[in-house]
């Protein structure tokens, strides 16, 4: 079950990342501002404000992108730093007068004042290119002059909007996003009192600018951003951990949140074909837990989960592969799982395959479960520009080297005692090892099942050709056993729907009919489907691809076919049923005797099949 510990809603997340990508600048991270999210109950349809106290409300609820939540969260914090809470800012301050009869006086337009502030920050943030504006640009519609906030008050209170209820659109809210105006900030000189949000403005740009002169030089604190966390998290698999070492020193690890965000990638994922593996840094994610999910994609890709698929829906096969995955790596101790990762103790030890095969039978429960990529989306990709090749390696694909990689880390790792393996990683592993069966043989090795050789006897109703040698003495010859009528056979439903590719059809019953003469089987009794079933009766394995003709009148329903064969006379009740379809047929079958299913590669089943399944293709 996925872990539902500190869950989110999609809007709730999208702001958490803006927040992060906010804190990954080196001006706006230093920015005081105490942020408080609360929802569309509280605020409406203002998507934030800020006071003059220092506190920012942002409302969870409001329909934003990360980049545009990091542009607002942005803005209100500037609203702060360029001190526009300042009495001495306004427009119509009067400082103290000798008297002291006043101590301030403030008489302008607080909604024009606001509205002068939004367009002052949106060119500001224009200028500076960060984040994604939800505004039009101011510069399309102020003049260049308009240098500074008072300014571009006058300009505004010279065309008329004094006392109109101002909304210009370059705020954040629906109306003003500069709480607390009516009690402006007033410092006192003689007790040396500065506004604080200015002086650490000061800060913050120095020490951005700063940060950008040390890294144009290629040194000093910019040159950290070639050593991340996630680059550390990958460097530690490559000097500490064995197994998945070889592994690590293969991958390219991408941290760019504009592709994340391009491709839906909340944490990260794996691009299997282009040997990459892409991390969300605005994902937030510490040491520990990124050297869990770098593993994590490790593993993917290292257990030719992506080859593994075979017909199968690919999220679901995803979601299975997750879970048993994320056990592996919580018995093994690697780094520490994200609370979006999928795991249940109860599925412990159960490989991927079977526990697909749960899930397609609870749907419901399954379908949308969160993955590393995120809501409804499997993180092992497809495609790539690497041309399937692994530079240097020496192999002449990205799947020999995955194999190779793991297999001899699974040696170094045993061989130095480096921490604990569950027995199931290590069987797959080795498996790895192992070449796949063609899918030919494994039809083969089906049949064995149920048809064992017949065993030869002697006779002397056909003499031996030796007998010709020797006229006087008689010699028996061996013959095959005799062969019951019909007791030696198979049923076979083939779908002859319009959707069947008939190349494919006949290079699959020209396989059927060789291994069924090799086990000297004389007969099989055929039953075609379409729309309905068509009783063929028996036929010479031989004669099969010959009969069949792909008529296409509309959706195959198998279930009347099955009913047909196991409902005949004459065909024996442990007859086995080999069954030929591309998949698309009705979403369940009752079978009750043996039975096979024999599909295109890359179609798959509506159900969770009982038989066997094996994927044919030229």
């Amino acid at each position: 079950m996925a872990n539902k510990k500190n869950h989110v809603s999609p809007g709730e997340e999208r702001l958490n990342l803006g927040i992060s990508l906010q804190k990954r600048n080196p001006l706006f991270s230093r920015l005081k501002g105490y942020v408080q999210v609360l929802g569309k109950q509280n605020m409406g349809k203002d998507a934030a404000y800020v006071h003059s106290s220092g506190t920012i409300y942002l409302n969870k609820d409001a329909l934003l992108s990360p980049e545009q939540w990091a542009y607002t969260l942005a803005h209100c914090k500037l609203h702060l730093a360029f001190g526009h809470f300042d009495a001495e800012r306004m427009p119509g301050y009067e400082k103290p007068r000798p008297d002291g009869s006043s101590e301030w006086v403030v008489s302008c337009n607080k909604e024009v004042w606001n509205t002068a502030c939004d367009i002052y920050i949106a060119k500001f943030l224009r200028d500076i290119k960060f984040g994604s504006p939800t505004c039009e640009n101011p510069a399309d519609f102020f003049p260049g002059s308009l240098t500074d906030e008072q300014k571009i008050y006058q300009y505004l209170m010279g065309r008329g909007h004094g006392g109109d209820g101002l909304n210009s659109g370059y705020g954040t809210a629906a109306g003003m996003d500069m709480q607390g105006l009516g009690h402006p900030l007033v410092y006192n000189a003689k007790r040396n009192e500065r506004n604080g949000f200015m002086l650490q403005f000061a800060y913050a740009l120095a020490y951005s600018v700063s940060s950008v002169v040390s890294e144009a030089g290629g040194h000093g604190e910019g040159t950290s951003r070639t050593h991340t966390a996630t680059e550390k998290a990958a460097q530690w698999f490559i000097s500490h951990y064995p197994l998945l070492g070889g592994l690590a020193a293969g991958f390219r690890v991408i941290e760019d949140y504009s592709f994340c965000n391009q491709e839906e990638i909340s944490v990260a994922a794996v691009n299997v074909t282009a040997g990459e593996i892409y991390v969300n840094p605005a994902a937030g994610l510490n040491e520990e837990e990124l050297k869990f999910v770098l593993a994590h994609e490790f593993l993917h890709a290292g257990l030719m989960h992506h080859e593994r698929c075979k017909g199968r829906d690919p999220y679901l096969w995803n979601v299975a592969c997750d879970y048993v995955i994320n056990g592996w790596l919580r018995e093994m101790g690697v780094g520490e799982m994200p609370d979006r990762g999928l795991y249940d103790e109860a599925l412990k030890d159960v490989s991927a395959e079977s526990l697909y095969d749960r899930i397609q039978k609870d749907l419901k429960k399954f379908s949308k479960l969160d993955t590393f990529r995120g809501y409804g989306k499997g993180d092992v990709m497809a495609g790539g520009s690497n041309g399937g090749g692994v530079p240097g390696s020496g192999l002449t694909s990205l799947d020999d080297f995955y194999r190779s990689a793991l297999q001899n880390g699974l040696e170094y790792h045993q061989g130095g005692e480096r921490g604990f393996l569950p027995s199931g990683l290590i069987e797959e592993i080795r498996a790895l090892s192992m070449p796949p069966i063609p899918w030919d043989v494994q039809l083969g090795n089906w049949f064995d099942e149920f048809f064992t050789p017949l065993a030869k006897h002697r006779t002397y109703a056909r003499p031996s050709r030796r007998q010709g040698s020797t006229p006087d003495i008689p010699r028996p010859s061996y013959v095959p056993g005799e062969i019951p009528e019909y007791s030696r056979t198979f049923g076979v439903v083939i779908d002859t729907s319009g959707s069947m590719d008939t190349r494919l059809l006949g290079f699959a019953l020209g396989a059927v009919a060789s291994y069924a003469v090799a086990k000297e089987v004389p007969y099989a009794r055929v039953v075609f489907c379409d729309a309905a079933a068509y009783d063929a009766g028996y036929l010479a394995p031989e004669e099969i691809a010959g009969r069949v003709q792909v008529k296409g009148r509309g959706g195959t329903v198998l279930q009347p076919g099955v009913d047909l064969l196991e409902g005949a006379k004459d065909f024996p009740e442990n007859g086995p049923v080999l069954i030929i379809t591309d998949g698309w047929i009705e979403d369940h079958i009752r079978i009750r005797r043996e039975h096979a299913f024999l599909v295109p590669r890359g179609r798959r089943l509506p159900f969770a099949p009982r038989g066997k399944v094996f994927y044919f293709e030229e």
